[in-house]
């Protein structure tokens, strides 16, 4: 029922509550000086298993309804291991669309070892191959030179720059603006047969 997927490093496992107290600790060990650079900002509560747990128990209804799908990395092994980071596909429109928003987060600790690399490349394989989409936008702040060479290392293309895109660390921040599409998108999927009579 709940995907999960294995790379040779990591456990890509569905969010779901009985996750809110390792998610609770991923953010409390990785917010100041190191998330809070890259996002908006936390709401009350944000450091709390009981927040993490009522959020998470949203993004287990949002996957069932097909909205959302929000992934957690952890070591390969057991469910009850660290969260390393997350990797959250949101904003899922169906129609012609076909397409989400991709974010992403690593702990500072587990910087610049490709396991970000590795688990985004796993998950969008599946986004485009199990979850049918066609479209993946990533954007990020330009001074954010790591997240821009990552989704470049990914095949995501440059599509824009958006001013003031998001509130994030006291200030309005521009954007850099991407996509990666599923060449492989079969779209005899969206063709609607033509009514009888």
């Amino acid at each position: 029922m709940w995907p999960e997927l294995n790379t040779p490093r990591l456990s890509l496992r569905l969010a779901r509550p009985g996750f809110a107290g390792a998610v609770a600790r991923f953010f409390s060990d990785n917010w100041e000086g190191h998330l809070d650079r890259w996002s908006p900002p936390p709401a009350p509560g944000h450091f709390t298993e009981a927040f993490w747990r009522e959020r998470l128990e949203r993004a287990e209804v949002e996957w069932s309804a097909g909205a959302s799908a929000r992934f957690l990395l952890q070591p390969l092994g057991p469910e009850s291991g660290p969260v390393l980071g997350t990797c959250n596909y949101t904003n899922i429109v169906r129609g012609p669309f076909q397409a989400c928003n991709l974010g992403y987060q690593i702990a500072r600790s587990h910087e610049g070892q490709g396991l970000m690399r590795e688990a985004v490349q796993a998950l969008n394989a599946f986004a485009f191959e199990e979850m049918g989409l066609h479209r993946i936008m990533a954007n990020y702040i330009p001074v954010n030179e790591r997240s821009g060479q990552l989704l470049a290392r990914l095949g995501f293309h440059r599509e824009g720059y958006a001013k003031e895109y998001l509130f994030i660390a006291g200030e309005w921040r521009d954007h850099v603006l991407t996509s990666l599409t599923n060449r492989a998108f079969d779209t005899r999927t969206l063709e609607t047969p033509p009514k009888a009579g």
